[in-house]
């Protein structure tokens, strides 16, 4: 049997996804924290509040660095490219308002050095945040695994793992650019959380105690009839979200569900930790194993541009499915536009797509959730409100 270490060396080496080859093992060796309140818990450096620091000074460090970078290529790398496309734009006798297609935004500004350096920044900083943080959590793997195992079957709250299901080849794809993707890592958990933080810091705003997530569940509307019992997470990652519906509405049996192994330990582990009593379970959106009509709310948050347009009406057909009479969706994820808009934004979406791994992001683009929603038999809520600043508004109703 090859060692852990050659494993995590070949997965890096190669980028395969060898999620499965880790299912079920037993970690070798634990050197637990001195101060852990939980058996089996890894905390080098506490918490503060509901965020567990970074286990070293050191990678906290690059993490800051990261951060500081991303708001550094938002404010100003990013407003010099989008100033000098508009430059270029007036050059070549057009509105530097003017929509366009890809194609043609393409064309005039693909190869600007400003526009490039901006891009390559942005490409660079990602890289190197996620290698920091996969060479630590790789290096210390018998640590966190065994951390991870400790609280597999314990709670609150319950986990269930799949380890022979079968995963699409849809899911397949380092989004984001992160390592291994969503299913590919055994702690894609850990890097997508801290991951993110950094993209919220260097963006929205900071969300180390989950306050994005947080806020957008106080906002999350009550079905008509007020009832709130059962909800359900489509696509939960780590389980911010869901672990902040559970805490706003703490009588109701709510699940997060992902096709990622890897997140969903990570977010039982975490909830446990958080003392919070939630259901994660690694199942797909599509196929989510409930009963028709089982919940009041359903909700996701921000899966659906990392899906292929199908996928995504299978979604939402099958989330029309599990919704009681009278109970709500609510998918939560990026506004839908149109096939052209101004040279800037045509090309920074195709740059996200092309760059950081963003697969599917075109193809939501290209689709009216709204209709779609409609399609799947939902009724939308003309006076709805947003839950989350900057998102599109959809709140689908299943009718009685």
């Amino acid at each position: 049997m090859l060692d852990r270490r050659s494993l995590f060396a070949a997965t890096a080496a190669v980028g395969s996804f060898v999620g499965a080859v880790f299912k079920g093992r037993t970690a070798a060796a634990a050197t637990y924290a001195k101060n852990a309140t939980i058996p089996g818990e890894v905390e080098p450096r506490g918490t503060d509040g509901r965020h567990e620091r970074l286990p070293t000074l050191d990678l906290e460090s690059q993490h800051d660095f990261h951060s500081g970078i991303r708001g550094w290529n938002s404010r100003v790398a990013g407003k010099a490219a989008q100033q000098r496309v508009e430059k270029i734009m007036v050059e070549n006798g057009l509105d530097k308002r003017a929509t366009m297609s890809t194609e043609k935004a393409l064309s005039l500004i693909e190869h600007d050095h400003v526009v490039g350096t901006s891009a390559r920044t942005w490409i660079s900083n990602q890289q190197t945040m996620w290698k920091s943080m996969q060479d630590y959590y790789h290096a210390n793997a018998d640590d966190y695994l065994a951390e991870m195992e400790a609280f597999d079957n314990i709670g609150p709250g319950t986990l269930e793992l799949n380890p022979d299901m079968d995963i699409p080849t849809y899911t397949k794809h380092e989004i984001h650019m992160q390592p291994g993707g969503y299913v590919g890592d055994e702690f894609a958990g850990h890097m997508y959380h801290y991951g993110t933080n950094n993209f919220y810091t260097g963006g929205r705003g900071d969300n180390e105690q989950d306050q994005i997530h947080i806020g957008t569940a106080e906002r999350m509307p009550l079905p008509e009839d007020g009832k709130v019992k059962r909800i359900l997470v489509q696509g939960c990652g780590p389980g911010q979200f869901t672990v902040a519906l559970k805490e706003r509405f703490p009588d109701a049996e709510v699940w997060g569900i992902d096709v990622g192994g890897p997140l969903v330990r990570y977010g039982h582990m975490r909830a446990v930790e958080l003392g919070v009593d939630v259901n994660f379970a690694q199942r797909l959106a599509e196929d989510t194993k409930f009963p028709d009509g089982y919940f009041d709310i359903v909700t996701s948050f921000i899966i659906h541009h990392e899906l292929p347009a199908d996928k995504t009406k299978e979604v939402f057909r099958e989330a029309h499915r599990v919704t009681r009479k009278g109970g709500y969706f609510y998918p939560v994820d990026f506004r839908t536009r149109a096939s052209e808009n101004p040279a800037f934004a045509q090309y920074r979406t195709w740059w996200d797509h092309r760059w950081n791994t963003e697969v599917w992001s075109q193809e939501f683009r290209s689709i009216n959730l709204e209709d779609e929603l409609v399609n799947a038999g939902f009724k939308l809520k003309e006076d709805a409100k947003p839950v989350l600043r900057g998102f599109g508004v959809r709140h689908a109703i299943k009718q009685a």
